[in-house]
């Protein structure tokens, strides 16, 4: 704001000293244009209407005749009567003839015919001393100019600048943990929902540290019950193994026994791994689904907003395909994840030449497929691909950890839909099935 008040004073001044220069300059020029103009006359005893053409600064010119001595109607009507209307007619000619035209600058000079008055010559004419409203006119429209510029940029730093300064702090120790500190609500128009939003964050991620601790507690109670159940049979085999290990089993009946009760006690162990593993995944699948609905066009949208410009960074052609814009089921943002996890892997495996979205119905659903250019995982891998912890021999030299399809599909499935693969000679495709509201 200091900076566009500085311009608008060091141009104002200089403009001002400029002009000023100028009017030096041409102030005199006029008086050049109406003596020529003069001498034209003189030379022909009389006043004719000269040629303005080319004239820089004299507009118009106007002759005023010197009045005759005698008039017919001074015979008709006597002598004071004639006097009083010509004086009367003389004073409005007169008048007009000295009223200034259209904001002109004038100047009179008489014309002689020889030695007698033919009458008065009036030249209008202008200068830069005539323009200078049109300088102040600029200077006006500027100023005002400059005031709305100066009140927009005053609104912008006390309801934008300002309140942005004071919530900048606010994503920074969310990161760091600190999840305690309040955070004033804003009418803002600008930063009302931004502010709201934050606020939804903090309670989510209080939330998610709250669960988080408590699926730790009870992780690590399952963790010590399961361990304490394990060491029974583990002793039991330890026991049954060293046993054999030195001999003491004579018969036959005897190894037989100690066999089964090794089978017997490595089942246990083998009940108890599966609950440890089945306990894992329930902690993944913490996470809650709406059992809502959207638009498919809305659905699209989102990703073409987000996609379109990571494609062109990396230089990858995309390629949305047409498609009606049906209700589905689900949560749009689950299916967002999904769809998240489903271009990362494009980008991550394809060879980053193209990667196109299909739609079609098929069995009263909705299809959505995600084919990226590349080469295709063997045949034989295609049944492990939605395991969990399973990635495939295309991944050498890539971050991953083999879960991001494992749970798109229990997600898809949440919402009543499916997650499933499908290969190509030119690379490999993954379908999103939704379920269509209302069939």
């Amino acid at each position: 704001m200091a900076g566009i008040f500085l311009v608008y004073v060091v141009a104002a001044i200089g403009i001002y000293f400029w002009q000023g220069s100028r009017k030096q300059d041409n102030s005199q020029f006029y008086k050049v244009e109406i003596h020529e103009i003069m001498a034209g006359l003189e030379k022909d005893g009389k006043f004719s209407e000269p040629d303005l053409r080319g004239r820089e600064y004299v507009r118009e010119v106007a002759f005023l005749p010197v009045p005759a001595a005698g008039s017919e109607n001074r015979k008709e009507d006597g002598e004071e009567k004639w006097k009083e209307d010509w004086q009367k007619d003389w004073k409005k000619e007169v008048k007009d003839f000295y009223h200034a035209r259209n904001g002109k600058s004038s100047f009179v000079q008489p014309l002689f015919a020889g030695e007698e008055l033919a009458g008065y010559v009036r030249f209008d004419y202008e200068t830069e001393e005539n323009s200078d409203w049109i300088l102040w006119m600029a200077e006006g429209i500027w100023l005002c100019s400059g005031i709305f510029l100066f009140t927009v940029l005053l609104y912008i730093g006390n309801r934008i600048v300002k309140p942005f300064h004071v919530l900048s702090d606010m994503p920074y120790e969310l990161s760091k943990g600190h999840l305690q500190g309040e955070l004033e609500e804003s009418r803002s128009r600008f930063f009302g929902k931004f502010v709201w939003g934050i606020s939804m964050l903090q309670d989510t991620l209080s939330e998610s540290r709250a669960k988080e601790l408590k699926l730790e507690k009870e992780k690590k109670m399952l963790l010590l019950s399961l361990s304490h159940d394990i060491k029974i049979p583990l002793s039991t085999i330890k026991l049954y193994a060293k046993a054999w290990k030195e001999g003491v089993y004579h018969t036959e009946e005897e190894k037989i026994h100690a066999i089964g009760q090794i089978e017997k006690h490595a089942l246990e162990i083998e009940e108890f791994i599966k609950e440890i593993i089945a306990a894992s995944s329930e902690d993944i699948f913490m996470m809650e689904v709406e059992d809502g609905e959207f638009y498919l066009g809305d659905y699209v949208e989102k990703v073409r907003k987000y996609y379109e410009p990571k494609c062109r960074l990396v230089m990858a052609e995309l390629e949305i395909g047409s498609y009606d814009n049906k209700l589905l089921k689900g949560d749009m943002d689950r299916a967002l994840e999904v769809m998240e996890n489903l271009m990362e892997n494009a980008f991550k495996y394809g060879d980053g030449r193209k990667i196109s979205i299909g739609f079609y119905e098929e069995d009263y659903c909705q299809v959505i497929r995600v084919f990226n250019t590349g080469t295709a995982v063997e045949p034989e891998e295609m049944p492990h691909l939605f395991d969990s912890f399973y990635r495939g021999s295309n991944v050498e030299g890539k971050e991953g950890n083999g879960l991001g399809l494992y749970i798109g599909r229990q997600m898809m499935r949440k919402m009543d839909g499916d997650l499933f693969a499908e290969r190509a000679e030119e690379g490999m495709g993954v379908c999103m099935v939704f379920a269509l509201r209302g069939s």
